[in-house]
């Protein structure tokens, strides 16, 4: 969805006395014709020395932003972070730089109005934060949410960054079901404690045999609506024929009696014992009660971050077992690079994306590298974004269509 960017903005034209300022000349609806043109605005409203006058319009000026849904305002590839309200100190904290609060307001003029001025691309899509005297709090003039794992955050979108239609609910399409968690205790050599997991499958199932398997970690996430979105993806995908109808197995890596208790960072980290898990427990577990296809060849495992690291080990170590290999955002370190470097060619098919603001472009890009030296099958993407459920889930497509193209 391409945002509109040139929006219309109301400032009621003030009635001057010959001791009364005018403020800036502008009557009835104006369109900003450039990012100078805004800040021109804003700047001689705030400036009034009216306090009155300063005042109506900078409220004006204010709600007609607001009413536009253009805060922050954006204006080709540049950005002013807006805060309007009493403070101290005003910074901002997302994607853009490592969720450090390192980009200082600065109140305009005599208002109460806070400004912090960027450039980014014109596609790019952020999350960010306020943090208003020391309290991190959601940009309460900015009606665009991206939820993460520990919560809400403000997004900004760049006027050129698209919308995921297929992230969106179809009540018109037939839906797949998603189980309610399942467990499965692994044995003592390899977990030695319990694991649960959803299934999706796709509508239709019971007329459908042979079907190709993605197995998600932190499936819980890519499984929730607000995070990943991936059963909607699915759906939609499904039923546009721009896939074919699989099965997929969200593992959770949360303790089941302890939800507090994530595993993820012993369990994604090239963990053979996890590796040998999925391989030799839950695969066959999941091909005896489902209709699937057994083969490595229509098995896919995706996972970001960490869990993209875990992707790649996988691969590496248990290629009988996965052959279809999904990289969100890689927090790989460099031992994984280098063994792809000096193992010998594997039967894989490789998916990995990453976003390039304060994201894992580095480490993605030397896997690339070695990838495509190694020639192995690869479809490669680069977003510019942060490490983001709004990165992943908009990146959900690629992968499906690459692993699983209707026939």
């Amino acid at each position: 969805m391409k945002r509109f960017t040139f929006f219309w903005l109301m400032l009621l034209l003030m009635a001057c006395s010959d001791e009364q300022e005018a403020g800036p000349e502008v009557v009835g609806y104006h369109a900003f014709d450039s990012y100078y043109d805004f800040k021109k605005t804003l700047t001689e409203t705030a400036s009034l020395v009216d306090p009155e006058l300063r005042q109506e319009k900078v409220s004006a000026l204010w709600d007609s932003l607001v009413s536009n849904q253009q805060i922050p305002f954006v204006f080709g590839d540049s950005v002013a972070f807006l805060y309007k309200g009493n403070a101290g100190t005003v910074s901002w904290a997302g994607d853009f730089n490592g969720w450090s609060p390192t980009f200082t307001g600065q109140r305009i003029g005599e208002s109460d109005i806070w400004l912090v001025e960027k450039v980014f691309p014109t596609d790019a899509r952020l999350d960010y934060k306020i943090v208003v005297d020391g309290t991190w709090k959601l940009d309460p003039s900015n009606s665009y949410i991206q939820y993460s794992g520990f919560g809400p955050n403000s997004e900004l979108r760049m006027p050129e960054w698209s919308f995921p239609m297929e992230t969106k609910p179809d009540a018109g399409i037939p839906k797949g079901v998603l189980s309610e968690n399942q467990v499965i205790v692994s044995n003592a050599v390899n977990l030695n404690y319990s694991v649960q997991y959803k299934v999706y499958t796709p509508a239709g199932y019971s007329q459908l045999d042979n079907l190709s398997v993605i197995y998600v970690t932190d499936g819980h996430e890519y499984a929730d609506d607000k995070l990943g979105s991936m059963v909607i993806v699915l759906d939609n995908l499904i039923h546009q024929k721009k896939i074919q109808p699989i099965i997929a197995v969200f593992v959770d890596p949360r303790d089941p009696s302890n939800l507090g208790n994530n595993r993820r960072m012993q369990e994604y980290r090239a963990n053979q014992k996890f590796a040998n898990f999925l391989s030799d427990e839950l695969v066959p577990s999941i091909d005896a009660a489902y209709k699937t296809n057994a083969s490595a060849a229509h098995r896919a495992i995706l996972g970001t971050s960490l869990g993209g690291w875990n992707s790649a080990y996988v691969g590496l170590v248990r290629s009988d077992a996965f052959q279809l290999i999904g990289i969100h955002s890689p927090a790989f370190d460099a031992a994984i690079i280098q063994n792809y470097s000096t193992t010998a060619r594997l039967p894989l098919k490789i998916f990995m994306s990453t976003g390039v603001i304060h994201d894992t472009q580095n480490q993605a890009r030397s896997m690339k590298s070695v990838l495509e030296q190694k020639a192995y099958p690869l479809q490669y993407i680069e977003v510019n974004e942060g490490h983001s459920w709004g990165n992943w889930r908009a990146l959900l497509e690629e992968p499906l269509t690459y692993f699983f193209p209707a026939e």
